[in-house]
């Protein structure tokens, strides 16, 4: 894979609002691990479902990969967690995402049956 996808960063609002107040994303998940989770259009799903089942308040925030690679931030594709499909890999930034990055906010609300692959502008 490589870093020219369209990158997702799943966030619910007050994880947006900070990052804005920080104008960074910059999520527990950076210390804890070391990298902030990202995932493909066709990948997002997947963790919505299984973090946020039921949520109908969640923003995706979509992350142009070239200004991550401008601003030093190495993207690799790495496993996801136990359960995941084997062939899957996820995007992880390792380092903060700059503001710079975020070309879009979208609005991802579940359908009727769960979370689905969303419609990018």
């Amino acid at each position: 894979m490589t870093v020219d996808e369209t990158l997702l960063h799943l966030c619910t609002p007050a994880e947006r609002a900070a990052y804005e107040l920080a104008g960074r994303i910059a999520p527990p998940s950076l210390d804890e691990v070391g990298f902030v989770h990202l995932s493909t259009p066709d990948q997002v799903a997947l963790p919505a479902q299984r973090l946020f089942a039921g949520r109908t308040d969640l923003s995706l925030l979509v992350v142009d990969p070239a200004v991550l690679t401008d601003a030093g931030v190495e993207v690799r594709w790495e496993p996801g967690v136990p359960g995941d499909p084997e062939s899957m890999r996820f995007p992880h930034a390792y380092g903060a995402v700059p503001a710079e990055a975020i070309r879009a906010v979208l609005p991802y609300p579940p359908g009727p049956d769960g979370f689905t692959a969303p419609q990018l502008p």
